[in-house]
């Protein structure tokens, strides 16, 4: 893959100067798959104008998980209870036997609870992506988000399109499914399924964990590159899709097109699209935050994953 010609058709697509469909056929060819320019696609409408300063992270050190209290929410969005729980970097295996790692959130006590694996964005594992599990540990689940740039976060669109175009997909996929395998190994994990939600690059690769995954208890999508109608036959859990109806990288057409082709396959699930809401409107750390449907959307997940991960 010559990376600088890709590089060269995101910026030439960003600034107009190439339409979605002849960025599409480019990208296909370069990256060598459809799916790939369509995940990199999905990447580049992520906002590109984060409130915070630009900087590279660091992964934090692993380390068993602890009381602490989670920051709190930087808007209204959290909605629902702080985490008052265990949250920590943790380590696991992949089935090569390799260090994998990502933060675990978890509610306070150790009955046990229904737990989620939360994907990234294109960032990284950042401190937005923590507080979403942080969220989801405050409402009495526990949460797992996976490193999947081992250590790298930014807050800059040029190292994030790197990052994104560095990721194999197919791997990334396996290092969540791994990620499920560890949760269901916890004796603090209730119920043999567990759920993914995934958020912009996240919200396609939960989309595929839900192709791949045979212990998949439900998925929820947030404004994810929408599944191809002869996909969805595939899937193996109850999804949930959460879509902005001005989000310029993801046509409207598409997400109902798949989810037509889920019902129709008989696959349980449910499309929301926000009108006035574009890619990104539940970051609420970024420009690109909708107040009305990221309250909107939050209990809609709560609720999803609460039906279909009781144990």
């Amino acid at each position: 893959m010559d990376r600088v010609y890709v590089m060269q058709l995101v910026r030439s697509f960003q600034v107009g100067e190439l339409s979605r469909r002849n960025f599409l056929l480019r990208a296909s060819a370069a990256l060598g798959s459809a799916a790939a320019a369509n995940l990199l696609l999905s990447a580049c409408n992520a906002n590109p104008n984060p409130t915070a300063p630009p900087v590279l992270e660091e992964a934090a050190q692993p380390t068993q998980a602890v009381p602490a209290t989670a920051a709190a929410p930087t808007t209204e969005a959290a909605m629902g209870t702080e985490a008052s729980g265990q949250m920590a970097m943790v380590e696991y295996k992949d089935s090569d036997g390799e260090t994998l790692m990502g933060y675990l959130a978890r509610p306070q006590g150790d009955d046990p609870k229904p737990a989620i694996v939360v994907i990234q964005e294109w960032w990284g594992l950042n401190d937005h992506i923590k507080d979403v599990a942080n969220r989801f540990a405050g409402e009495g689940f526990v949460a797992l988000a996976p490193d999947l740039y081992h250590g790298a976060v930014t807050t800059e669109p040029d190292e994030a399109r790197k990052l994104v175009m560095e990721l194999d997909m197919a791997e990334a996929v396996k290092e969540i499914q791994r990620g499920i395998d560890f949760l269901q190994e916890q004796s603090y994990v209730a119920g043999p399924k567990v759920g993914v939600v995934g958020f912009c690059m996240g919200g396609g690769l939960a989309l595929q964990t839900a192709l791949a995954e045979a212990d998949l208890g439900a998925a929820v999508a947030f404004y994810g590159r929408p599944l191809t109608p002869d996909q969805v036959g595939q899937v193996k859990a109850p999804v949930l899709g959460l879509y902005g109806a001005t989000d310029q990288g993801i046509p409207v057409a598409d997400v109902e097109a798949m989810g037509t082709a889920l019902k129709e396959a008989g696959v349980e699930s449910e499309i929301q699209v926000y009108e006035g809401a574009g890619h990104a409107f539940f970051n609420d750390a970024a420009a690109s935050y909708n107040a009305d449907a990221a309250k909107d959307a939050w209990p809609r997940t709560l609720e999803w994953f609460r039906k279909h991960l009781s144990a």
